[in-house]
């Protein structure tokens, strides 16, 4: 009889709208392995990109005007270059609506400090498993504004690698991305977690 009622509360919940507990096991462990891997993956190339821009390793980074690389040269962040400076000076269409805007933050050390704190700090955070939703969510707020930098697009009318992004990091926050390959479980035991679940 037990069984009975459980098929019937699953029907009931499914037709709801409810995905109830059976169905999410029926995703088997490809699905938390593939969402691992598109988080580890995301947390390397935010993590490479700050080491790029801190040392000017030549990935796109350290290039004078004539392309000669200058790795560990000027254009390294330890060396006095910024980070900022090259996509807000040149790379925000002229006609972009907030080009006034970002061009106004170009080569300013407090942007600069704060997208590198970001960069490292969103790397960290996605290739460890611990805090991906506060990693997430401060990496869907980068790609949000390096989108609007690059309006209009120059390749579609709506939707960019930035745009992809956004979605991205919305997917890792919501599904859990930590748990599997990363210390998501042991962080979301944490009595501070526990107390402010914001944090996992």
């Amino acid at each position: 009889m037990s069984v009975i009622h459980r098929h019937r509360h699953e029907a009931h919940t499914a037709a709801e709208g409810y995905v109830s507990h059976t169905e999410n096991e029926d995703r088997g462990p490809w699905f938390d392995r593939a969402l691992a891997t598109l988080r580890i993956a995301y947390g390397v190339t935010f993590l490479w990109a700050f080491f790029d821009k801190t040392f000017a390793l030549g990935f796109h980074t350290g290039y004078n005007q004539d392309g000669v690389l200058d790795r560990f040269g000027d254009a390294a962040w330890i060396n006095g270059g910024s980070p900022t400076e090259g996509f807000l000076s040149f790379g925000v269409p002229a006609d972009n609506p907030f080009h006034g805007f970002f061009t106004s933050l170009a080569g300013q050390a407090w942007v600069d400090w704060l997208f590198m704190a970001g960069m490292l700090g969103i790397g960290v955070t996605l290739l460890l498993g611990a805090g991906v939703r506060i990693g997430a969510a401060a990496g869907a707020l980068m790609y949000a504004f390096m989108y609007a930098a690059s309006l209009p697009l120059e390749n579609n009318p709506v939707v960019d690698d930035h745009l992809v992004g956004i979605i991205v990091m919305a997917v890792l926050a919501l599904g859990a991305a930590g748990t599997t390959w990363g210390l998501g479980h042991w962080w979301n035991r944490t009595e501070v977690v526990e107390r402010y679940p914001a944090l996992r």
